[in-house]
């Protein structure tokens, strides 16, 4: 047998245990205020208040009007493992509150000087705890509820607080914090003060754009599209920036599953993906997206914080985000507004597309005009279209005046047909009486050479011609006016440049091209029916509101702004 005074592995004291469990659940002021607010929440609190002091290093108070705890449940509560969240390890699974977290009271308690005064109905307990010492039980007076004070947070652990940031930092933190679950829940008010000032103060019950302009603003807010989406047990809601309102900087991103806020750079980059052939390539937009799948289907107890959750089917989850976010853009509320003006989001559900009341299928033989025909699907664009400035399209659309930009629309139009044409193997051409003989550079030859399969996919049928000669046989006919020499020359020497190489992908990069040289110009005259057919072709594809290039392809304004501008509201 092991003599005593040679044994190496011992149980720890339940203090230190507690301090190594707060270096695991409490790494900053934040942590403690997460961990705070979320008890509250889940107590049903409708109202939760923060005050912070010196970014929380000196005091942190959280007060809320919860279920609160009697006195056995309130000494209770600061015993390690103890929970009211769950009560078997099967229910760490699909666990549906914040959690199990049967180390953060305990934990904060050990490395701060910590008061808790909780009240279950009329008669109140205040427990003090210093260092993880238990001070004192006693009655106290309160309304229902619980209040934790917080002095000194690690103030027996010198070697963690020394590795605090700065209190600006820190107070950055908590806010983030505080904000993060006033996004997630809009039925509970919160009030945040950092020294004396107030940071934050939302009433309950609010509406999601209601809230979402408290918290980010209204500025920021009013960019935003509702997306509301979902596939097999998948569903995707929020809200989305118009391509037309983000920019390389200054973008904020919020996800949460099941209610619950989490970080994952992968699914932000799958959303985002959504906004392919939408954007520029260095914008960066703002996204706030809820997924809801079921509880089974998502492991939230996989980091210490709870910042991060594990997908059982991670590929259908980042699937469902692309084609909400695209779904999302595709519709006249994520086109852009005119001047600075910016609507609040509507709370929930999709945006609206052009009525069908606008459109009409064409029975029987095909009697539109000559310009009409062969470029449009069978059916009309209904409505009265007038041409502006030989350049833009104005119609009444359901919500006011829509204006449409006629080359960036054909850009988008030509774009995916483009696409779809070289998915199944390329387009119809019609071949050239005279065939043209051109000249190109080194360069272009190379890129005629990389991009010849797509480059006949669409219509284009070029041979060498000896030297730097090539002779142009077969060309497309998207329009009547169009030039086909000239775009080809125009294309060639772009796909040279690498004009167009903030593509990804290969095939989109040269659909772009095409689109962008293919596609009628501005200055260029159009008829009604022509005007008419374009605009059908344009509501038909996936992202009508915008353009290759990241532009807005059309932009409206509301009759509500109409009004207000003439005084009429």
């Amino acid at each position: 047998m092991t003599s005593p005074a040679l044994r190496r592995v011992a149980i720890l004291p339940d203090a230190v245990a507690n301090q190594i469990a707060a270096g695991e659940v409490v790494e900053r002021p934040a942590s403690a205020v997460k961990e705070l607010v979320e008890n509250a929440i889940d107590a049903g609190a409708r109202h939760v208040r923060v005050e912070l002091e010196q970014g929380g290093k000196t005091l942190i108070v959280v007060s809320d009007d919860g279920s609160g705890m009697n006195r056995d449940d309130a000494v209770l509560a600061l015993d390690r493992h103890a929970t009211s969240k769950i009560t078997s390890a099967a229910e760490l699974v699909g666990v549906r509150s914040f959690g199990f977290r049967g180390e953060a009271l305990p934990a904060i308690a050990s490395v701060s000087r910590f008061t808790m005064v909780t009240a279950e109905e009329a008669e109140g307990t205040e427990v003090v705890v210093t260092g993880g010492r238990l001070d004192s039980v006693k009655p106290a007076v309160r309304q229902r509820g619980t209040t934790v004070t917080i002095r000194g947070l690690f103030f027996n652990t010198p070697a963690r607080r020394k590795f605090l940031r700065s209190v600006p930092s820190e107070s950055r933190a908590s806010v983030e914090v505080v904000s993060t679950l006033a996004l997630s829940h809009p039925s509970v008010g919160f009030e945040l003060q950092v020294d004396g000032e107030t940071r934050l103060q939302v009433p309950p019950g609010q509406d999601d754009p209601g809230r979402l302009a408290g918290v980010w603003g209204p500025d920021l807010a009013g960019t935003l599209v509702p997306v509301n989406y979902a596939s097999g047990s998948v569903r995707v809601t929020g809200y989305a920036q118009r391509p037309g309102d983000a920019a390389p900087t200054g973008r904020r991103t919020q996800l949460f599953v099941n209610g619950r806020p989490f970080r994952d750079n992968f699914l932000v980059r799958a959303a985002e993906a959504g906004y392919r052939s939408a954007i520029h390539p260095g914008d960066r937009p703002s996204l706030l997206l809820r997924f809801d799948v079921d509880p089974a289907d998502v492991d939230v107890n996989v980091h210490p914080a709870k910042l991060e959750v594990r997908f059982r089917d991670r590929f259908t989850v980042e699937r469902v985000a692309e084609e909400a976010i695209r779904e999302a853009l595709g519709v006249l509320e994520a086109a852009a507004p005119v001047g600075d003006w910016r609507p609040m989001p509507s709370a929930g559900g999709a945006g609206h597309s052009v009525p069908a009341s606008l459109f009409a299928p064409l029975d029987g033989s095909d009697e539109r005009p000559e310009e009409e025909r062969g470029v449009a699907a069978p059916g009309t664009f209904t409505a009265p279209v007038t041409q502006l400035f030989s350049s833009y399209l104005a119609f009444e659309g359901p919500e006011g005046l829509v204006i449409v930009d006629q080359h960036s629309a054909h850009e988008r139009v030509l774009f995916e047909e483009v696409m779809a044409q070289l998915a199944v193997g390329g387009a119809a051409s019609q071949r050239l009486l005279l065939p043209e003989t051109l000249e190109l550079t080194d360069e272009e030859l190379d890129a005629l050479e990389r991009h010849r399969e797509a480059i006949e996919a669409v219509g284009f049928q070029a041979e060498p011609f000896g030297g730097r000669s090539v002779v142009l046989h077969s060309v497309p006919a998207p329009h009547l006016r169009f030039d086909a020499v000239a775009c080809f020359r125009e294309m060639v020497a772009d796909l040279a440049r690498g004009r167009f190489g903030g593509w990804a992908n290969r095939l989109e990069r040269f659909a772009a091209t095409y689109a962008c040289r293919a596609a009628v110009k501005a200055g260029m005259p159009l008829g009604e029916a022509e005007s008419r057919a374009l605009l059908f072709r344009l509501f038909q594809t996936k992202l009508p509101p915008h353009d290759v290039h990241g532009r807005s392809t059309i932009v409206q304004l509301p009759r509500d702004e109409l009004e207000r501008r003439f005084g009429r509201r």
